[in-house]
């Protein structure tokens, strides 16, 4: 497998996952879902406990040599967020085979500046589970037959700006077809901290205000395209910015581009149910008129969104403490959230 042809192929599998509009207080490895979904979880079980030593070593290798050695191939990388820059990141994928369906298993990433880099990692990816309870569960949103039930994500430090080489390995546990260890490659920009104008994590809010109940005149449909529409448009963003911690979530789960919209909208609603009584929850719909023809909400607009879904969560002093971009579970959700408590 070279890896400079296979990059230029995950575009197609890429738009499954890629923003909208554009692109558990234990070890986090473990989503709050009901007994309803505990075949799911059993089944999940092992994507979701990735650890370093379940994969290879890099033993200063290129990616493109680490790729070799490991040689089995046949799944492309669906990219779910498109925002890096120097330091830490989120980088959250899904795996899809060769028929358009979701594989599941033990993954990790190696990344290097080319294909003919060293390579560096690997660097665990545990699965993060989508399917909330039924209670908090939309029309568009999964369940447990839904083929997308989870997403990856691994934590990626980036000393450089420009092209990024990754390299996907997932475990068959038991083997496939005598198959135990599959890679597929993709490709990131890490661009300079300048260059990112979407509010960082230390930073303050843009002053906005966003849509409540009241201001739609009573017509909840007219400020939320969710089916039955949530109860997160009670409150004015710029009535409780600064007074309490405030999760502000950017997403239309009715006209998304994408599968990640209503899933996240859900997730967030049950989360409030655990966590409602310490943090303000607030859904803020992404188009004017609810018509993509018609651009975006000023809120959207003030904080230089060109992808969907976005969730921010900010601590009580007005001072953002975590951000997420695209598809997002249960445990980064809740991670985000315990940062500003």
């Amino acid at each position: 497998m070279h890896l400079r042809q296979v990059l230029v192929c995950v575009v197609t599998a890429a738009l499954l996952l890629a923003g909208c509009g554009g692109s558990s207080d234990d070890d986090g490895s473990r989503a709050p879902l009901a007994e309803s979904s505990a075949a799911l979880r059993t089944q999940l079980q092992g994507a979701t406990r990735s650890q370093v030593s379940d994969f290879p070593a890099t033993a200063g290798r290129s990616l493109q040599a680490l790729a070799d050695s490991i040689g089995a191939t046949g799944t492309e990388v669906g990219l779910a967020g498109s925002v890096f820059t120097p330091g830490e990141n989120r980088l959250a994928f899904g795996v899809i085979d060769a028929k358009a369906g979701f594989v599941y298993g033990k993954t990790a990433v190696y990344v290097a500046d080319s294909p003919n880099a060293k390579a560096r990692g690997p660097f665990p990816a545990p699965a993060d589970l989508l399917v909330t309870d039924p209670a908090y569960r939309s029309q568009t949103a999964a369940g447990e037959d839904d083929p997308f039930a989870a997403i990856y994500e691994a934590r990626v430090p980036f000393t450089s700006t420009g092209k990024k080489s990754v390299l996907v390995a997932t475990k068959f546990d038991p083997p496939q077809n005598g198959v135990a260890l599959v890679v597929a490659p993709t490709q990131i920009t890490v661009k300079p901290v300048r260059r990112d104008r979407i509010p960082r994590p230390g930073e303050r809010a843009p002053q906005i205000s966003t849509e409540t109940v009241a201001s739609a005149s009573g017509n909840v449909e007219a400020i939320d395209t969710r089916l039955p529409p949530d109860d997160m448009h009670d409150v004015n963003f710029a009535d409780v910015i600064g007074k309490r911690p405030v999760a502000l979530l950017f997403a239309t789960p009715a006209l998304c581009e994408s599968r990640v919209c209503g899933p996240v909208v859900d997730i967030a609603l049950q989360l409030k149910a655990r966590y409602g009584d310490r943090v303000q929850f607030i859904h803020q719909e992404v188009f004017v008129d609810n018509d993509p023809t018609n651009g975006l909400r000023p809120p959207l607009r003030a904080f230089n969104l060109q992808t969907e879904p976005w969730l921010f969560v900010f601590d009580k002093q007005g001072r953002l403490t975590s951000r997420l971009e695209g598809s997002f579970g249960f445990n980064a959700v809740e991670r985000a959230l315990k940062s500003a408590l």
